[in-house]
């Protein structure tokens, strides 16, 4: 683990720029070579190698945010999660992995990991000795996702790490729905850290990215294994991923006191059933939370009462967006049976909690008032609908 000698918006505006030497720009220039120089130099430079000049400083800023030693950037998330677990596993190894889990993440294991050998066993439950229970004698590796998506579960990550250090397993996690300015894993024990950095650290739904951070060591595997595969990504994603970092912590701290407000007026509200959202004091793993993370994030959950169609809901609402992904300065939703977790049987959905009628809220920057009136007015009229149709 690395410690920052700057504050978090410092880090996050200065660590990892590369320098306009030439120019003395403000921002870092971009470098849109694919070739390079190799006689006489230091580093034989090569986009898939992950050494580009603007993939090598933002690894610099990626790795201190989440106080690591190094970082690597792939064209996606699942481009990232795919080559962390097929660096640390191969046939005849067998992987832990949490039950609430990304649907994307789910798939792959259940599809892929058949046709390399590899084993798996998801968790009854998120609770340590869930995962103590799954544990077998070839266990590598344990991947747990928290909060979790889209349920906001919470999983007690210092446990986890424990449990793992305790039987020599490697541990990873998927921190996107929490960002770095929430959470830090490392901090707590875990191995590696992974991000769909299409969400949070981009912020502006206009970029496809992800990260994987760890030590020095865990980072050259993933590497040796990541250049075969092919999945970095353009200079000018990099440039523009570098630029969005930039606000990252003022951009995070409002979506975090924004959701916040918006799940209380859920909890009130008398025509919504449930509301998963770690700040709750409701929430069964509050104080969890609590301990582990530094904000509460800007992702929840929510389920209308029945006889008010979900679908229909959101199609009325003016302000907020009907969208796929999640984490940009506006507030989207979604039906994760639609979207996220649409790969997932109807019995694999029942088993982990996920209903037709749950919608996932990520919530903006905006004005509270102006959400919570958007809300009301689509909820107003999906009622009038229904009266319609009946």
């Amino acid at each position: 683990m690395t410690k920052n000698k700057y504050g978090l918006n410092t880090v996050c505006t200065h660590v990892g720029e590369v320098k306009d030497t030439q120019f003395k720009g403000a921002v870092s220039p971009i470098y849109m070579a694919t070739s390079y120089e190799f006689n006489d130099v230091d580093v034989k430079r090569y986009p898939r190698y992950f050494n580009t000049p603007n993939q090598e400083f933002l690894a610099k800023k990626l790795a201190a945010l989440e106080h690591t030693e190094s970082a690597l950037i792939f064209g996606s998330g699942m481009a990232a999660i795919s080559a962390m677990f097929l660096t640390f596993l191969k046939a005849g190894d067998h992987l832990v992995v949490q039950n609430t889990l990304y649907g994307g993440a789910s798939n792959f294991i259940r599809e892929e990991f058949p046709k390399f050998g590899i084993e798996y066993t998801f968790t009854d439950g998120y609770s340590i000795s869930d995962f103590e229970a799954a544990i077998q004698p070839n266990t590598k590796l344990i991947h747990i996702e928290t909060p979790s998506n889209p349920l906001l579960t919470i999983t007690d990550i210092e446990g986890v790490a424990r449990l793992a250090q305790g039987n020599g397993i490697l541990t990873t996690i998927d921190n996107t729905f929490a960002s770095p300015v929430n959470q830090n894993p490392i901090v707590l024990g875990i191995d590696i850290v992974m991000h769909s950095a299409t969400k949070y650290l981009g912020g502006h739904s206009d970029i496809l990215a992800g990260a994987l951070m760890g030590s020095e060591k865990h980072m050259a595997e993933i590497w040796h294994v990541a250049k075969n595969f092919g999945g970095n990504l353009s200079d000018m994603t990099v440039w523009m991923l570098e630029r969005s970092i930039k606000t990252l912590g003022l951009r995070v701290k409002a979506q975090n006191k924004n959701a916040k407000r918006l799940a209380k007026f859920l909890m009130k509200h008398p025509d919504v059933k449930k509301v998963n959202y770690p700040g709750l004091k409701s929430h069964p793993d509050y104080e969890l939370a609590k301990k582990q993370m530094k904000g509460f994030g800007g992702m929840l959950s929510f389920e209308l009462q029945d006889g008010l169609d979900a679908k229909l809901f959101q199609k009325e609402l003016k302000l907020i967006k009907s969208s796929m992904s999640l984490a940009g300065v506006e507030s989207t939703v979604l039906s994760p049976h639609l979207t996220s977790h649409a790969l997932l049987s109807q019995e694999e959905r029942d088993k982990v909690g996920i209903s037709d009628q749950l919608i996932r809220f990520s919530v903006g920057i905006e004005s509270k008032k102006d959400l919570i009136t958007d809300i009301e007015q689509a909820i107003q009229k999906t009622k009038e609908r229904i009266r319609v149709q009946l």
